[in-house]
């Protein structure tokens, strides 16, 4: 009796023990996670998972570890087992358990995970995304194929990542050997700070041995995510919190990325400086830089961030301060991370994300930009650039279509890995639309005729002159409309539509110029002698419809030819509604055609405006006779007659 009391009682020594060490190492590791030192995290927490060890916070914590150093197959392992113990787990979770579910290739799984994701959530933009997308692996799959890659050739056993064009030379960020006695290591991923390399950039994209890029700019620190001007005197990069010997740290002592400008004076980078928008306490890094290098693109977790990390912009004004960060917004931010933005000379914005539906990880997107840099369409690019890994820092020279990205996917040297591409084919469709424009009487050429390529919304992107074939050229994007407008004085302005096809050729759109018709007089309708359209309103409303605006604009034309020109705007409607309700629309119609005109710069007293309702049908369709719509929009018109000359 008295030996197994003694053996009970060494056992409950024993568990009592060993559950004291379990608590101790699970302290152990939840300080090296909360001071982001994730791989020591790591080795602690599985040490105690291996004894049998099960805790849905430990579970949490390896996962994450995993997730956050991009090792999405072991962080899909603790995942799995998190979601075993307790399928009540936060939004986030779900979130991240379906991207690693994809890196293993398990989408039908992930797809389930982002259903749930979706109900749990309901308004995070993620959700919503993946719900207007939900064919979104059809769609990558289109943009698909479009990519040679190879490995760029000097990528170590550690992370080389990240590249910016600086002459005939790649800079780009690498945690290989330092060349000290000791080395400074980062306890996210247990490597060895990163500084800048430089290697110069041959035939068909080979890259040289690369060296170090400069001394000064390099610290014992990560600097990463260069930029250069195009005369190569300045450059922006990323950087930790470290400037003229002194280390910065944020409420919880973490040291997080700033943005820093160097100049190159004699040959030498010197004047670093930080930002003035940086912070101790949020990340501010990876700039690039517009096309008229005066707005500066960034990621960063500053205050009014969307997610973890979204794009934000500066203007780099001319006395070399900057504005106030603006955020990009919810069109390109998600609540996940956007994040490495590049743009490319055709004015392409190409950026990693993690928030958008994609193979998994970071999934490189591009969107072209417009001359006010308006953000257009956003599109996956597809395989084999993007994978389920990591892919992101994607840089492309425009005219040779070559360029480099980073991975951390299966199959490579390192951690990170730089890989060269050569893209076979763009992804937006562009051809050209072309066109000759030729006098309708004597179909002679015209030369000089201004053409303005129009939007879908009627507003101007591009202007061009016929040459002396009376041809032009526009560059225009598959699948969308455009309007093209001729202007030549003695001739009626003309506009055509054009819907552009979805291949990659040549569209025609020709004109046959009238000239304008001069001989007016009293009582004399603008519309029928000039040969103006009607001005048409939708039905119950009175404002100008962009088609109308447009025609409106020949009215103009026509009043400064002759600034004597007095006309009545006449207003009339269709039949339906009552009597009075269409005098009082048809007075709001003529009095907002008035009101336009006098707005773009013609005098008040040249202009009268009149409703008739519906007392001038010019056609059968009165009260109580059925008609179609585009009967009764016949009646539904404005129009302009003279009523004095001097």
């Amino acid at each position: 009796m008295k030996i197994k009391l003694f053996v009970c009682y060494t056992l409950l020594i024993l568990i009592s023990f060993s559950g004291y060490s379990q608590e101790r190492s699970i302290a152990s590791g939840d300080k090296k996670y909360e001071n982001l030192e994730y791989v020591d995290a790591i080795a602690t927490y599985e040490k105690v998972a291996e004894k049998g060890y099960q805790d849905e916070k430990l579970f949490q914590r390896l996962g994450n570890a995993y997730y956050f150093n991009a090792d999405f197959e072991k962080a899909a392992k603790w995942y799995s087992a998190l979601f075993s113990m307790n399928k009540n787990q936060g939004s986030e979770y779900l979130y991240r358990y379906s991207q690693t579910l994809k890196s293993t290739g398990e989408y039908d799984k992930a797809a389930k995970m982002l259903d749930q994701f979706n109900k749990a959530t309901g308004n995070d933009l993620r959700a919503k995304l993946y719900e207007k997308h939900k064919n979104y692996l059809e769609e990558i799959k289109s943009n698909s194929g479009r990519f040679e890659i190879v490995d760029a050739g000097i990528n170590s056993e550690y992370s080389d990542y990240g590249g910016s064009f600086f002459g005939d030379k790649l800079v780009f960020a690498s945690a290989r050997d330092t060349g000290g006695v000791s080395k400074n290591i980062f306890k996210w991923n247990n490597q060895s700070f990163t500084n800048l390399y430089a290697s110069k950039i041959g035939l068909d994209n080979n890259l040289e041995a690369p060296k170090r890029f400069d001394n000064k700019i390099n610290s014992k620190f990560h600097e990463s995510t260069p930029v250069f001007t195009k005369d190569g005197k300045t450059m922006y990069f990323t950087r930790n919190n470290f400037l003229n010997g002194k280390r910065g740290k944020d409420s919880k002592s973490v040291t997080l990325l700033k943005m820093y400008k160097s100049t190159l004076v004699d040959g030498q980078w010197a004047n670093i400086a930080e930002l003035p928008f940086n912070s101790d306490n949020y990340s501010v890094a990876h700039p690039a830089l517009s096309l008229d290098e005066k707005t500066l693109y960034f990621a960063s977790d500053m205050p009014g961030t969307l997610g973890q990390s979204d794009l934000f912009k500066v203007t780099i004004n001319e006395n070399g301060t900057y504005s106030t960060p603006e955020n990009l917004g919810a069109k390109i931010n998600t609540e996940g991370r956007e994040t490495f933005p590049t743009i490319s000379a055709e004015n392409e914005l190409y950026f990693a994300s993690d928030g958008r539906p994609g193979l998994g990880g970071l999934d490189i997107y591009v969107t072209r930009l417009d001359e006010n840099q308006n953000i257009g369409e956003i599109q996956n690019i597809g395989e084999p650039v993007n994978s389920p890994k990591d892919d992101f820092s994607f840089l492309i020279d425009s005219e040779t279509r070559k360029g480099f990205f980073t991975s951390n996917r299966d199959g490579g040297k390192g951690f990170d890995d730089i890989y060269k591409f050569t893209e076979t084919k763009k992804l937006i469709c562009e051809q050209s639309l072309i066109g000759v424009i030729k006098d309708k009487e004597s179909g002679e050429i015209l030369t000089e005729v201004k053409v303005s390529l129009l939007d879908e919304n009627f507003k101007v992107i591009q202007e061009s002159t016929t040459d002396n074939l009376g041809q032009y050229r526009f560059e225009v994007v598959c699948g969308k409309t455009y309007y093209v407008r001729v202007e030549k004085e003695n001739y009626e302005t003309g506009e055509k539509g054009i819907s552009i096809s979805n291949k990659s050729n040549v569209s025609r759109l020709d004109f046959e110029f009238e000239k304008r018709i001069k001989p007016i007089g009293l009582g004399t309708d603008l519309a029928k002698t000039l040969n103006i359209p009607i001005i048409y309103f939708d039905l119950d409303k009175s404002f100008i419809r962009k088609d109308a605006a447009y025609e409106l604009e020949k009215i103009m034309i026509v009043m400064n030819d002759f600034p004597k020109l007095k006309i009545e705007i006449r207003s009339h409607t269709d039949s339906r509604q009552t009597e009075k309700y269409n005098n009082a629309l048809s007075e709001r119609r003529a009095k907002a055609t008035r009101d336009w005109l006098v707005k773009k710069g013609i005098n008040a007293n040249r202009l009268t405006a009149k409703g008739y309702g519906e007392s001038q049908l010019v056609n059968h369709c009165a009260d109580g006779v059925k008609c179609s719509e585009a009967e009764h929009q016949e009646n539904r018109r404005s129009e302009f007659v003279i009523v004095s000359m001097e």
